[in-house]
């Protein structure tokens, strides 16, 4: 994420948060961060005894998606204290706010990880090289935990895309994604690991945000969104060496299965595709609603062809 304005936190969450944190602190500045669609973001540099520390403070209101805030910002607390006991480069959480009695919105205090978010890198094949590496890293960690996989989508109600011409290939998916599901082995996930989510310092990882709906799953499921999402962005090329790395660092761990990728697919909303706000936020130029489309459409033939 990065900061694109000052637009300054109401009062109430700006003594909440100096209270939670030190309450000799002062507030030395508060910048919102761009990046993320499903939440407010906030960078708040907080002044300790002449020394100066920054924290990320996340707002969520309870509409749309976020209608189960409450849990949102209790199960992202829950996971984040998880991943910090396996060592994965995640924040700390501070604090969190699960009622949304003290200033109308649920919140959460999480340190800042060194970084920024890449999207243009300028090495291409480096990079996805380092995406993949750290997926990895999360899928190392044994599934002790209590939240499960489940598809956002439900696989029966799926309908066709009117937009797209490919009809005989949305027939195909139709059939794959009703049909048994492969057999896996779980482990832990974040469940939402794409490009905005991950931080680079230099030409290395440096974190990993956005911990709300990690669970224990399948493996596929991880790398299928992260390639639904880089075939988007890139094209079909990039999400497929993508792949490549990925089976390259887990090896025999990891068994690909193509039902992921498909079930990847219509788990994003299809009806109308549109330009990710997340990515034009970070300034990511050269996409268009069309291109998304076409792009979706190669994607979708190059998994059938999987199939065959």
């Amino acid at each position: 994420m990065e900061t694109v304005g000052n637009m300054i936190l109401p009062e109430r969450v700006q003594k909440w948060v100096v209270d939670s944190i030190n309450p000799e602190a002062t507030i030395e500045s508060i910048n919102q961060l761009k990046g993320g669609i499903s939440s407010l973001v906030y960078k708040v540099r907080l002044k300790v005894s002449e020394e100066i520390y920054e924290y990320v403070v996340r707002l969520h209101f309870a509409e749309g998606w976020n209608e189960n805030s409450p849990d949102l910002v209790i199960n992202e607390a829950e996971n984040l204290r998880f991943t910090k006991l396996k060592k994965l480069p995640t924040p700390e959480i501070i604090a969190i706010e699960e009622t949304g009695t003290l200033f109308g919105s649920y919140a959460s205090i999480m340190t800042k990880l060194e970084g920024k978010v890449v999207l243009e890198p300028d090495d291409m094949k480096s990079w996805l090289s380092g995406l993949a590496l750290a997926l990895v890293q999360i899928h190392k960690i044994e599934a002790d935990f209590p939240r499960s996989y489940y598809t956002y989508q439900d696989p029966n109600a799926f309908e066709i895309p009117a937009w797209s011409g490919l009809e005989e290939e949305w027939k195909k998916v139709l059939t794959i994604i009703k049909g048994q599901r492969p057999e896996f082995q779980e482990c832990f996930i974040h469940r939402d690991y794409h490009p905005n989510n991950v931080l680079w310092s230099g030409n290395s990882v440096s974190g990993i945000v956005d911990w709300i709906n990690a669970c224990k799953g399948p493996a596929g499921v991880d790398v299928g969104h992260c390639r639904v999402n880089l075939a988007q962005l890139y094209g079909v090329k990039e999400a497929d060496l993508f792949l490549s790395y990925y089976q390259q660092y887990a090896g025999r761990k990891f068994e690909y299965e193509p039902y992921w990728d498909i079930i990847s697919l219509v788990d994003f909303p299809l009806e109308d595709p549109e330009v990710y706000p997340g990515w034009t936020d970070l300034g990511f130029k050269g996409l268009s609603a069309q291109l998304i489309k076409e792009r979706l459409e190669a994607y979708l033939v190059s998994l059938i062809n999987r199939f065959k």
